[in-house]
Formats: C-alpha cells, sequence, structure tokens
C-alpha cells in the first residue's frame, strides 16, 4: 500500500532514459524502487537494426495488414522501410494506448508513422557517422528499468509484445535511436550545454520582471510536419492520439512514444514555463483550460501540439505547506491476512506499538528503521502537505512536532511516522539548478529541431503509397 504520493519532480532533460512501453510507473516514497543488478533478458537481445532476432515465439498477428509484410513504405538515402516495420510500430502504438489491433486502425496510423520512422532512420545514420556506440547493456539497462518501474518480472515485456504480434525489434530500435540521440545532441551543443552562472543570473532578473505573471505546468505531444503537403495525414494521426487519451490513455505513455519534441524522452513533460517559453495559440489555450485537461491539436509553427495542463500559479506566488517527516518500517515476512496473522505479524505489532510510545524525537525514527534495515528510506525528504494522500494527511495534521504516529499497518508490513518540521515555502521560487535544468532544455530541443531539419535538407526521401 502507498503511504504517500511522490512529488513531481523534473529531470535534466540529457538524462538517457525513455519512457517506451504501455505503462505508468508513479512511485511513493514510502516503497522506493529497489535497484537489482541482475542482467535482464533483453541484455543478449539486442542486435543493430536489421540483425536477426531469436524467434520468440507465440507470436499472433492479431491485425493482418491488408499488404504485403515487406512492401516498400519509404525509402530514405537507399535504406529501405517496409510496410512490416510500419505496422510493428503501429501495434506497439495501439498497445500502448488501448486502441484495438485492427487493420482499419493500422491503416490510420501509418502515414503518420511511415513520417516517423523517417525521422528515425536519419538519427539513426547520424548516430553511426558520428561513431557513437549503444551498447546492448545500455538497451537492456533501459527495458529493465521500464519493467521495474512497472512491477513486471524481467522479460516479461518481451513476452507481451509477442502474444500482441509485436517484433521485439520494434521496441530495441527506438530505444536504440533515443539513446543514441541524446549522444548526438551533448556532441552538436559542446559548450552551449554548461549553463553559466551568468546565463542563470540572466534568467533570474528576467523571472523577477515577471512576477505576477501566470505560468503553467504542462506537457506536451508535438507531431511535426515536414511538408505543408502531409498535413492532413499529421492531422487525423493527432485526432487518433486526442481521442485514445481522453478515453485515458497515459499521457506521459503517448507523449514518449510518439511526440517527436525532445520532452518525449520525459514523457512530455516541459515542467513550469511562462508565456514566453510558449506559442501564442498555445497560451490562449491554456488561459482558457482546466486543470487536468488535454486540449486539441493546435497548429504552431513546424506542426500540431497537443497540451495538457497539470497545473496554474502566479510567478513569484505559490505558497505551500512543508513537511519534514521520518518514518520507521517494520517489514512482514510474508503478505498479512487481517483475518489470521501470524505470530512474526504480532510480534512486529507490538514492537511498532512500543516505538510510538517511547519515540520522542526523530533521531529515535531513524534508528528503529535502521535497525530494521532501512527497507524503506527514513526521510523522503521535503514533502508537500497537499500531496500526501488523504489517509495519511488525516494521521500527520493530528502529530504535534516529535510525536509519533500510531502503528500504520499494509499488508507488508507496519510504518511509524513523525513530523520533525513543519514550513511555509514559496514554490514559485525556482531554484538555480531548475532554472539550469530549463535553460537546458531549451537548448536541447532548438539543437534537436534544427539538426533533424538539415538531415532533411541532405537526404533523399521517397514515400511510397499502398
Amino acid at each position: 500500500m502507498s503511504l504517500f504520493r511522490s512529488a513531481t519532480r523534473r529531470p535534466t532533460l540529457l538524462a538517457a532514459t525513455a519512457i517506451l512501453a504501455g505503462w505508468s510507473a508513479g512511485v511513493a516514497f514510502a516503497q522506493p524502487a529497489h535497484h537489482h543488478h541482475h542482467q535482464p533478458a533483453a541484455a543478449d537481445a539486442a542486435p543493430a537494426p536489421g540483425d536477426a532476432m531469436p524467434d520468440s515465439g507465440g507470436k499472433t498477428d492479431t491485425a493482418k495488414p491488408m499488404v504485403a509484410d515487406d512492401e516498400i513504405a519509404a525509402v530514405v538515402d537507399g535504406n529501405v522501410i517496409t510496410k512490416r516495420d510500419v505496422d510493428n510500430r503501429g501495434r506497439l502504438f495501439a498497445m500502448s494506448t488501448g486502441l484495438p489491433l485492427s487493420e482499419e486502425v493500422l491503416a490510420r496510423l501509418r502515414p503518420q508513422i511511415t513520417r516517423q520512422l523517417i525521422d528515425e532512420r536519419l538519427k539513426m545514420r547520424e548516430i553511426l557517422n558520428r561513431k557513437i556506440i549503444i551498447s546492448t547493456k545500455e538497451i537492456a539497462g533501459t527495458i529493465d528499468d521500464i519493467e521495474k518501474r512497472n512491477g513486471m518480472e524481467p522479460g516479461s515485456l518481451r513476452r507481451r509484445l509477442s502474444g500482441l504480434g509485436v517484433d521485439f525489434n520494434t521496441l530495441i530500435d527506438q530505444v536504440r535511436v533515443q539513446l543514441g540521440w541524446s549522444h548526438v545532441l551533448r556532441q552538436e551543443l559542446a559548450d552551449r550545454a554548461r549553463i553559466s552562472e551568468d546565463d542563470i543570473e540572466q534568467r533570474e532578473a528576467a523571472l523577477k520582471t515577471e512576477d505576477g505573471q501566470p505560468e503553467w505546468n504542462i506537457g506536451e505531444i508535438f507531431v511535426p510536419i515536414e511538408d505543408p503537403a502531409h498535413q492532413n495525414d499529421a492531422q487525423t494521426f493527432a485526432a487518433t492520439v486526442i481521442k485514445q487519451l481522453r478515453a485515458g490513455a497515459p499521457f506521459a505513455v503517448v507523449a514518449a512514444e510518439f511526440s517527436q519534441d525532445q520532452s518525449a524522452l520525459e514523457g512530455g513533460a516541459r515542467g513550469w514555463v511562462g508565456a514566453d517559453s510558449l506559442d501564442p495559440q498555445v497560451v490562449s489555450l491554456l488561459n482558457e483550460m482546466p486543470v487536468g485537461a488535454i486540449s486539441d491539436p493546435v497548429r504552431v509553427a513546424g506542426g500540431y501540439e497537443i497540451v495538457t495542463l497539470r497545473g496554474k500559479r502566479t510567478v513569484g506566488h505559490q505558497m505551500a505547506n512543508i513537511l519534514s517527516l521520518r518514518q520507521a518500517f517494520f517489514p512482514f515476512t510474508s503478505a498479512l491476512n487481517p483475518q489470521a496473522p501470524t505470530p512474526q505479524q504480532r510480534d512486529t505489532l507490538v514492537k511498532a506499538a512500543a516505538l510510538s510510545k517511547s519515540a520522542h524525537d526523530c533521531g529515535a525514527i531513524e534508528a528503529a528503521n535502521a535497525a530494521n534495515g532501512n527497507i524503506r528510506p527514513a526521510n523522503p525528504g521535503e514533502v508537500e502537505a497537499d500531496r500526501l494522500n488523504p489517509a495519511m494527511r488525516a494521521v500527520v495534521d493530528k502529530l504535534a512536532i516529535n510525536e509519533a504516529s500510531r502503528p500504520l499497518v499494509s499488508g507488508d508490513g507496519i510504518a511509524v511516522l513523525m513530523v520533525c518540521a513543519r514550513d511555509q515555502k514559496n514554490l514559485a521560487t525556482q531554484s538555480r539548478e531548475e532554472i539550469a535544468d530549463q535553460l537546458l532544455g531549451e537548448r536541447v530541443e532548438m539543437a534537436s529541431r534544427q539538426l533533424l531539419r538539415e538531415l532533411h535538407r541532405r537526404s533523399v526521401i521517397e514515400i511510397r503509397n499502398s
């Protein structure tokens, strides 16, 4: 049972991670991810594009394409993209978003997916030209992370894809390109990837002039239009994406899978942005949208953008109640049956109750957690009171400083909490680290779009209609 909701934190955009499959990953601080050092099954199954893969067995094509699998869909400087490649990616997208695997759905997806695969071929050629090597260990580690974040056994992602008729190479190739493109952008940015103290101070000065202006916490999906002749295909694809998002498909998953913006590496997360960082058309939408809404596709420079609004605030004015908490966790050796607790579980309750009565400072809670093996972290860091789930909020609101809670029983153990301090903090004040991260993200995105446009300009691309 998760005791707390995790706080949202925007990571650095150049982190070599990808959220690709079809499962979201929310982890509460009371249940951190455990980092195992085993090698996942994918480690030995990450060949370069075009290499043969071992037969995973049990494949069933739930949607039979009307065209021959190996018919050519596009040619990029002599590099062939087949209908099989396109339909495999279409199946992966359908699986991620909950679309039915039908020929009608695949036909709707093919034009935009073909163009996405063209972009990936161009990126992969640049990766190879720069002699960037993405090891099987990096790819396997990324896929392993996807499985661990979603509570999946090693190798289960491959089996699930196989059962849906999706070639595992489809995921491997996508991971390889995203990891490799991150390396390309590091090289492309070079010294510009270093955010100086002057850069930060200039942004801080600009933020002071914006005091009282609105900011929005947004996620985005960008669907590019490289050629105006393909605008209808992009619009159709964007409409398909919107339909699935509003039917409940996770925004982060869809963004990671099909957004062509570098924020796709972070599940589409842009974090807090002001009007000067957005297209005017998007700003107009955000001014009218309620928190939690997903916009219709809006035409912006270079393509269509879909945004979701995660929060609104006024620059310089967002006060929050911040708690400093500690927890001691007493694990059970087996799952709890409330009707028939084991002797170990009864003993654990006695120990937790004793700590609740005897602990009078946060040091005692930390010591008790350490004595139990630090199964969960004693100190989760600063926690916003409003982000606690309602049950935990009810518990901590009643606690005085340095007062231990009653034992909180869950299926795998018992927690005892203590509030060490309460404070108010202006969350609208960006730290220097957050400013540096935002500046880097803007430079990465600009470099990515400029380089991809240049690769298109230098290439001979032929798209063949069915």
